[in-house]
């Protein structure tokens, strides 16, 4: 009698891994990579003087490797794990990179500092971090395809630990049975609490991918050194499926049992992801839009002429940024960039929302609270049956002398069926970047990062952004 053997989820992910080639992927998506490259550094130079951020980098320092990787805005190397943590944290800290949105949510360009880090650290190319980069959009995009672990009380970034492992284990060069232990060793101790994300938010909201990518490098490193990690990871007795997802792992395409057939541009994840407009949770991305809209048509000037404003949303939106009483009341960061009634009030009453309308002083502003008080967060069937297809709000004011205006946008600036133009996500890399590095600098940078498929040497981008 012949036995069968049914290829693991772990298997499958890594002879994916290892038949993904930089020589056939569209141009399109190579193109892509890029752009998340640049969103990404603008949005971590945006935050390179933030006190957490700032902290984690100082941490970072304390620790030096021969073959490291550079802690961002330094000439420092660290260790490969500790500069993942710490370059994500500075990407990830704004709330202002990329977003996907499916059964579970993600920011999937999380992972490129990761990656980055691990190529570093063996003198990788351009092109094989472009290949880092798709495959753990692949891995981290098409879980949250698969289940939903926030309805368990387990947090996104869980899915960050593989998707890394797998990417920094691509761009080590890693055979099969390494790469399949590097998933096993990153999502052993990946799970992560979905408190980061609810009640009263704080620093760790912005460094929890960052962990579970610190996860991921470690996790990459140990296989390469020939250390075995517990399996099936997923499909096991104590293993991901039943402890964590609570159902199986199927994710059928791409990570068949056979290599994936050449794919169009759009069938890669990297191009279902969303550019934020916005350094605001995703959620609230049309609303911000529409509020900016109407303060302009209604004549509206500081928000006191508002007597209500009705925010009409899908349940995904309800439930993590227009719910909780603190979402009216903010007293951090974390909380107002993750409050809905707070984002429309303050982009109603300044014009903008910016980094400026995230300081203390303004989010505790009795006045502007006074307006935040007025908004009602209400459920819409239709929004929620679309989504995450569209992540649509309707907004209606009414003023206090009795004119009313309602407006409904489906898809944000910088959607995946919206897209920002190269020039249009150039104006949010250098508004974010010029401050800090100069104009001259955040040029080069973006230039450098254009050509990245010729780039022979990944700490060259670092040269950039030395303080």
């Amino acid at each position: 009698m012949s036995i069968t053997f049914t290829p693991t989820l772990a298997h499958r992910l890594a002879a994916y891994a290892h038949h993904l080639s930089f020589d056939k992927l569209p141009k399109e998506v190579v193109h892509e990579a890029k752009r998340v490259v640049i969103d990404s550094f603008g949005t971590a130079l945006g935050a390179y003087h933030e006190q957490p951020v700032a902290a984690a980098r100082k941490l970072a320092c304390e620790f030096s490797a021969n073959k490291g990787a550079t802690v961002l805005g330094t000439k420092h190397k660290a260790p490969p794990d500790w500069a993942a943590f710490t370059n994500c944290y500075h990407v990830r800290y704004f709330d202002y990179n990329d977003t996907y949105l499916s059964k579970e949510p993600a920011h999937p360009s999380d992972n490129i500092c990761a990656v980055l880090a691990a190529g570093e650290s063996v003198g990788a190319n351009g092109r094989q971090w472009i290949e880092a980069i798709v495959l753990a959009y692949e891995v981290q995009c098409r879980f949250c395809d698969a289940v939903s672990i926030r309805a368990r009380g387990w947090d996104h970034v869980t899915y960050g630990a593989f998707s890394t492992a797998l990417g920094c284990a691509k761009i080590f060069g890693l055979d099969v049975e390494k790469m399949r232990h590097a998933v096993n060793i990153g999502g052993v101790a990946c799970a992560a609490l979905r408190q980061s994300r609810v009640g009263e938010l704080s620093h760790w909201k912005g460094c929890a991918f960052a962990n579970a990518a610190r996860q991921g490098v470690y996790g990459a490193m140990l296989a390469r050194a020939g250390i075995t990690g517990p399996a099936p990871i997923f499909e096991g007795e104590k293993g991901f499926d039943k402890l964590v997802a609570g159902e199986p792992m199927h994710v059928p395409y791409p990570f068949g049992e056979r290599p994936m057939p050449q794919a169009s541009a759009d069938d890669y994840m990297i191009r279902q992801s969303c550019i934020k407009y916005y350094p605001a949770e995703y959620h609230a991305q049309s609303a911000v839009y529409i509020a900016l809209e109407l303060k302009k048509s209604m004549g509206i000037k500081d928000g006191s002429e508002v007597e209500s404003i009705l925010i009409e949303s899908h349940d995904a939106a309800v439930d993590i940024i227009g719910s909780e009483p603190e979402k009216w009341r903010p007293d951090s960061r974390e909380t107002a960039d993750h409050s809905l009634p707070y984002m429309v009030a303050a982009a109603l009453a300044d014009g903008e929302l910016t980094d400026k309308q995230f300081e203390p002083s303004r989010f505790k502003n009795e006045k502007l609270l006074s307006l935040v008080a007025k908004v009602k967060v209400q459920r819409h069937a239709e929004l929620s049956a679309m989504y995450p297809g569209a992540v649509g709000n309707i907004v209606h004011i009414k003023l206090k002398e009795g004119r009313t205006s309602t407006m409904r946008l489906d898809h944000a600036p910088g959607h995946a069926k919206n897209r920002l133009s190269d020039d249009q996500l150039l104006l949010k890399y250098h508004t974010l970047s010029d401050p800090i590095v100069g104009k001259d600098r955040a040029g080069k940078l973006a230039d450098w990062v254009w050509k990245l498929d010729g780039q022979t040497d990944l700490s060259g981008v670092f040269r950039f952004i030395e303080m």
